[in-house]
């Protein structure tokens, strides 16, 4: 595993995370879902609506890229 594809992984770990505890709280607040069908439901929401973060060996050198459904395109990042 490449220092690139490492950190990728940290960053959509580090997304995913964030994103999993903000829905668990607002599903578990603000909706009348129980027991294991919380987590459940801000797994795949934080799954849907995170960021994608992916090392490709291009041309120039390894570069880190970003696909998220809130931007339109690709993005690199430094």
């Amino acid at each position: 595993m490449t220092k690139l594809q490492l950190r990728a992984f940290l960053y959509q770990l580090g997304c995913f995370a964030i994103l999993f505890v903000l829905f668990r709280y607002l599903v578990d607040r603000y909706s009348g879902l129980t027991g294991l069908w919380i987590p459940f439901t801000a797994f795949a929401i934080a799954t849907l609506i995170g960021p994608k973060f992916q090392a490709v060996k291009t041309k120039d050198g390894e570069k880190l890229f970003m696909k998220w459904i809130f931007i339109k395109g690709i993005r690199e990042i430094g």
